[in-house]
């Protein structure tokens, strides 16, 4: 697109110059006005006359007009050429000026175009880090939910009473029975933890010990669970 610009300019400096060149030229060969020649009759008469006279010397006044009309043409012409040529300087000047400033503008939309470019792209990373994010938000809370223990309140006496019970017992053997209820892989696992949340601290901590002595693994599993309990009301 540049060279296309210099092109017109070049161009129309060409198309300046020549103009100037062909009426430089028209000017130069343009003929001299013609002098009129003397009538027959005059002239035998003057011939008559300078018959009777000294002969003075003949001085060419039409040569003479003419070497004055051309200087002064040419003085014309040259004043003429300098003051194209100084316009058509002008005009390469100014035609540069636009072309600088159009260059500058172009430079100035691709910088703004490459900056619109990243802030897109950054923009559209963090999208995508905000999409992951969320999704590992909800796999978590999901994963979360799934491990909690909620105790409904429709069973919420029940498990008070039968913890009452486990109060009641040495915490050998309310290790094993809860440890039997509470086998992760079985379907009854979330009671004995139930039950443990309603036991009292002293007795909990008695059964949770006597446990881990046996199946670590175990008490560790119902500490973890513990934790999770919520009591809906």
């Amino acid at each position: 697109m540049l060279v296309s610009k210099k092109l017109i300019i070049i161009t129309a400096a060409a198309g300046l110059l020549s103009c100037a060149g062909m009426f430089v030229l028209a000017w130069l060969t343009n003929p001299a006005p013609a002098v009129a020649a003397p009538d027959a009759g005059q002239t035998t008469a003057v011939a008559g006359r300078n018959d009777l006279k000294l002969t003075l010397p003949q001085i060419d006044v039409s040569s003479a007009g003419a070497s004055v009309d051309s200087k002064m043409k040419r003085t014309m012409i040259e004043k003429q050429l300098k003051s194209l040529i100084y316009e058509v300087r002008e005009k390469i000047e100014e035609y540069n000026l636009k072309l600088k400033n159009l260059e500058l503008r172009e430079q100035r939309l691709l910088t703004a175009h490459d900056t619109a470019k990243k802030d897109i792209e950054e923009f559209t990373n963090l999208r995508i880090e905000l999409a992951s994010t969320v999704a590992a938000l909800k796999d978590a809370r999901s994963k979360l939910e799934a491990s909690r223990v909620e105790i409904a309140l429709s069973e919420k006496a029940n498990l008070m009473s039968t913890a009452a019970t486990f109060d009641k017992m040495d915490s050998t053997s309310a290790g094993n029975i809860l440890t039997d209820i509470g086998k992760p892989e079985s379907s009854n696992s979330d009671d004995a933890v139930k039950i443990l949340h309603y036991m009292t601290e002293r007795t909990k901590a008695k059964v949770l010990a006597s446990i881990a002595e046996t199946s670590p693994e175990t008490s560790a599993y119902f500490c973890r669970k513990l934790k999770q309990v919520i009591e809906k009301e």
